[in-house]
């Protein structure tokens, strides 16, 4: 506490003047840093809540985060699975193209074999053919051949 120097009509009016102005200096002072302490704890309020909003987000962002690896799992599975599906349908593909190329040679070869029956049973009936056309041609011709024998005795 602050002791003033008396004077004839009370205190010296320059300590207390003084002093006062001391006082209001201190007083404005502490308004200030008041009025700083006040910003600050609107920063730190804000910052809070700014901090809040970005909690949400990050949560917000980490659900989407676990739905497109859930996504992209699933599509990675149903990837596999048609690769798979792919793969045994051309298996598949491949095996009755095969079966159909081993039938459609198998009933080609039958077919030549066939022909090639045919057309040697065609030669021996062409040759058997040509035979009895002969014999019948010499046939005639031994009979012309007796006719000229009469005729000419």
């Amino acid at each position: 506490m602050e002791k003033f120097n008396r004077t004839l009509r009370g205190y010296d009016p320059e300590e207390v003047n003084s002093f006062l102005d001391n006082v209001i200096k201190q007083v404005e002072q502490m308004l200030k840093e008041m009025d700083d302490k006040d910003r600050e704890i609107m920063d730190l309020r804000h910052l809070r809540e700014e901090n809040r909003i970005l909690r949400e987000k990050i949560s917000d962002y980490r659900k989407m985060e676990d739905t497109m690896n859930k996504t992209i799992f699933v599509a990675q599975k149903t990837s596999d699975q048609m690769r798979l599906d792919a793969s045994r349908e051309r298996d598949l593909i491949i095996k009755d193209a095969k079966n159909n190329a081993d039938r459609i040679l198998n009933e080609a070869l039958i077919k030549a074999e066939k022909t090639q029956k045919e057309a040697m049973q065609l030669k021996r009936n062409i040759i058997i053919f040509k035979r009895k056309i002969k014999d019948i041609v010499e046939a005639q011709l031994d009979v012309v051949n007796e006719i000229d024998r009469i005729d000419l005795e």
